[in-house]
Parts: C-alpha cells; sequence; structure tokens
C-alpha cells in the first residue's frame, strides 16, 4: 500500500514539474579513436534532450523506459527492446517519459554504407541486445584485430540488417498543416477530422487530402491513428490502465484501442512493452 502510494505521489509531482534537461555527454563516444563506441546511461525522471545533432552516427536503444525522438521530418518512437538509428548530422531531440536506460552505439561516419543515411526504428533482439551489453564494459581503445573488434564488427552487421519498423509519425512541411499537427501531437485526445481541419486551413477536404498525402505519404485518417498509436505507448510503459490510456489518445473505449494496437503492432498492449516483437510491421 505504501509502494503504490509513493508511486502515485510520484506521478503527481512529475505532472507538476517541468521537464528537466538532462546532459547526455557524448564526448567520450564522439572522440574514441576507435570507429566505434558503445555507452550506457541512465536518465530519471521525464528529461528531456534539446535539438543537437553528433558527428558520428549513433544507435540509441531502450533497455527500459520510452523515448520520443523529434526531428525536422517527424518523431519516432523507442519502446523498450527497439533502438533508433540517427545518421551522422542529423539534428533531433530525445523526450524520456520516466525513467530510462539508454544504451547508445556511436559509429564513426563512413564506416558502413548499409547502415542508411535516414532515421528509422529497429527491433533489438537478444543477439543485438546482448553484443551491446557486453561492449558496453570494454575499454574504449580496444585492441584492433581481436575479439572486441569482432564484437563491434557484428554489433554494425546487426544494425544493417535490422528491418525498420512502423514507429514514424511523419511531419508535414508546409507550415499551417504542420501546426495542427503539431496539436495533434500535443495532446492525441483532441477530435480531428479531414473537414474541420480543412475549415481552418481555409481549403475544401479534398485539397488537403490531397496535400496531406504529399506531405505526409499517409492519408489523414491513417496518420491521425498512427499518431495516437504510437504516442500512447510512453503512459502505456509507465504503467497507466489500458482505459486510461485509450481515452486520453482519442480512443471511444478499451476495446477499439486494442484492436487497433494488434493490428498495427500485431500483438496486444499487454505483450507489447515486455521484448522486441518479431510480429511488428515493418516501413
Amino acid at each position: 500500500m505504501i509502494s503504490l502510494r509513493k508511486n502515485k505521489d510520484r506521478r503527481e509531482m512529475d505532472k507538476l514539474q517541468p521537464p528537466a534537461e538532462f546532459d547526455l555527454r557524448p564526448e567520450h563516444g564522439e572522440s574514441t579513436p576507435r570507429a566505434v563506441a558503445v555507452l550506457a546511461t541512465d536518465a530519471e525522471g521525464h528529461a528531456v534532450i534539446p535539438l543537437h545533432s553528433h558527428r558520428r552516427g549513433q544507435l540509441i536503444h531502450a533497455i527500459s523506459g520510452v523515448m520520443i525522438v523529434s526531428a525536422e521530418a517527424g518523431s519516432w518512437v523507442v519502446p523498450p527492446g527497439r533502438g533508433a538509428w540517427l545518421p551522422p548530422g542529423m539534428v533531433h531531440g530525445i523526450r524520456m517519459a520516466g525513467d530510462v536506460r539508454m544504451r547508445t552505439v556511436f559509429v564513426e561516419p563512413g564506416t558502413r554504407a548499409g547502415l542508411g543515411a535516414d532515421c528509422r526504428v529497429i527491433p533489438v533482439d537478444a543477439l543485438l541486445r546482448e553484443l551491446i551489453v557486453s561492449a558496453i564494459a570494454l575499454p574504449l581503445d580496444y585492441a584492433q584485430g581481436g575479439r572486441d573488434e569482432r564484437v563491434m564488427e557484428l554489433i554494425l552487421d546487426e544494425i544493417e540488417r535490422a528491418p525498420a519498423l512502423s514507429l514514424h509519425v511523419p511531419m508535414p512541411r508546409h507550415a499551417r498543416l504542420a501546426a495542427l499537427c503539431e496539436e495533434l501531437v500535443r495532446d492525441p485526445s483532441l477530435p480531428a477530422s479531414l473537414e474541420a481541419w480543412a475549415k481552418r486551413l481555409h481549403m475544401n477536404a479534398r485539397t488537403l487530402a490531397r496535400l496531406f498525402q504529399r506531405e505526409t505519404g499517409m492519408n489523414f485518417g491513417a496518420w491521425c491513428r498512427q499518431a495516437r498509436l504510437l504516442l500512447s505507448l510512453p503512459r502505456l510503459a509507465a504503467g497507466a490502465s489500458i482505459l486510461e490510456v485509450a481515452l486520453a489518445h482519442g480512443y471511444e473505449s478499451p476495446s477499439a484501442y486494442a484492436a487497433m494496437f494488434r493490428r498495427t503492432l500485431g500483438m496486444p498492449p499487454s505483450q507489447y512493452l515486455q521484448a522486441p516483437g518479431p510480429a511488428e510491421g515493418t516501413g
């Protein structure tokens, strides 16, 4: 009973306190003489890493907790057991949903072309997870040509071959449309319809539908469903009930939320945050 009360008090305090800016201090991962470095960072509370960029590419992996990576092209949700590949030089910010245990793989530009030039979220399976854990214990100037370097090379192999997961909310470049999308991202419980948004933008619904598809690569309804669902993951990870999460993210009922969750992510909400899901959609 005391434990539950303490948790409730902490959640209430989290609502009252603004998120603290969190200094990742990545200089060790950036300046190591080796092409690959792996660092461990734990962040408490709803920490925020402001917009920044790295000279090196990086895979940020959530062992526990949920991260939201934001950039000009949109937002990517990184639940436990997944990782986000961020190419070198990409300007981004990170918001932590509660306590997060983060593991970061820094990669020198030009090391592997197959890592890609675009941000994507990938599954971190048991092999990749154990390789990352093993690499954390290695010195930053690990010996070349031996076992330590082979561990790092295998990490890159696994990142290269991992499929991209559908955990991206693309944002339009059209300024007024982007402003409406950002409203929904800030408060996913807001009602949204093509007709209402068209009226606010002083255009007809058909024109808006074409604009939305062109700007985001998704139709309006699919984008809203994707955004609401992905933005629900931090609250779900924090232990909120499915009823609470569903109503806070614009769903009429827990069953509607669970059905959308299973249809999009391939499993029920109760299973999703426990481990990487091979059944997740790719894209």
